[in-house]
């Protein structure tokens, strides 16, 4: 008798195990729909990638630098002119 029920027990952790191994594709697969579906809806909204964003901040910090250094020297040559400025 202790081979029979050692063959059922086989069996059920063979089951368990495929089972287990079944539930881990599915996942994978929710998983990689999921991705997709959700960069679909991120593309479709015409959302700005962070990268893309930090490359146009980092210019528009360099402009406004420029912009404050040019006034600066606006502002010297006006003062070494005697107009005043705006």
């Amino acid at each position: 008798m202790t081979t029979g029920s050692n063959r059922i027990l086989d069996d059920f952790a063979k089951l368990m195990t495929d089972a287990a191994g079944a539930a881990q594709g599915v996942r994978r697969e929710v998983e990689t729909a999921f991705h997709a579906q959700a960069e679909r809806w991120l593309n479709s909204l015409d959302v700005v990638k962070r990268e893309e964003f930090d490359v146009v901040r980092d210019m528009a910090l360099k402009a406004r630098e420029e912009n404050d250094a040019l006034l600066r020297r606006i502002e010297a040559l006006e003062a070494k002119l005697g107009k005043p400025a705006d």
